[in-house]
């Protein structure tokens, strides 16, 4: 079951991970045919001596390979995040930016459910503090944590979405509503506090002391495990010796909290 979460989480990132590496790869194989149609001009031009143009053609090859490297090296860093993510056993403590982490999640999140659903659109922002020192952790367990995080986050805006424009919407829904899912981190008290808030439906009171129970899940048979927030929570505080809270208000959102000590 530990094993199908892990996979389950991943599998939501599928179209998302797709989208962000064809980004890279489109630029790759552009500034490839843009460097071989100037190989042929500078053929042309070293034929006719013109070695001042020659030198000018080389520059532009030398940046076009760089850009070349910077994008091949954006695919690779998606791949290794992901590879990372389903891999198992690696449970050892090393420095992780959790800056970058944040940033890398919620854009395969957003694009993952986006290809799920076409019709669903939501803003999404990383508030994220610049002097963040990276921390030790076990980086695919808090990857694991973050992700879970962002997507619940864009489900219940999405939730949110379908309840807005449903004609058995309440009088209380928000024709105007904009979905907006925020990460931020922040240093404060020798921790690190990362926050995961959406402005959906938020949690009903009647469930919210039920939330981290393993098992305990409010989406259809089939769609979810019910072990993503009891994961979640154990490897935040029993693995890592934090804190996972949410503060929510039903109708207007939640704002899920991971306190992480620096040390």
């Amino acid at each position: 079951m530990l094993h199908s979460e892990k996979m389950a989480s991943l599998g939501e990132l599928t179209a998302g991970i797709a989208h962000e590496i064809q980004n890279p790869l489109n630029f790759v194989n552009n500034f490839s045919d843009v460097s071989v149609d100037l190989m042929d001009e500078m053929d042309e031009e070293l034929d006719q001596g013109n070695t001042t143009e020659v030198k000018s053609i080389v520059n532009d090859l030398k940046q076009n390979l760089e850009k070349i490297h910077h994008h091949g090296e954006r695919a690779s860093s998606i791949v290794r995040g992901m590879l990372e993510h389903s891999r198992a056993g690696n449970d050892k403590k090393q420095p992780i930016d959790i800056n970058a982490m944040a940033n890398e999640y919620i854009r395969l999140a957003f694009h993952g459910i986006r290809a799920k659903d076409k019709s669903f659109n939501a803003d999404f922002k990383a508030d994220l503090d610049k002097n963040l020192p990276k921390i030790n952790v076990v980086g695919q367990d808090i990857a694991r944590v973050v992700l879970n995080l962002i997507n619940n986050a864009f489900h219940a805006c999405a939730e949110r979405s379908r309840s807005a424009v449903s004609a058995k919407a309440s009088a209380t829904s928000n024709p105007d509503y904009k979905p907006l899912v925020t990460i931020s981190t922040k240093k404060m008290n020798g921790q690190v506090e990362i926050r995961v808030k959406d402005n959906g439906m938020g949690i009903p009171t009647n469930i919210i002391d039920k939330i981290f129970q393993p098992f305990f899940t409010t989406k259809p048979s089939g769609e979810g495990t019910g072990l993503g927030l009891s994961l979640s929570y154990d490897i935040i505080t029993k693995g890592h010796g934090g804190e996972l809270r949410v503060e929510t208000k039903e109708g207007e959102g939640s704002c899920f909290i991971i306190n992480l000590p620096l040390h």
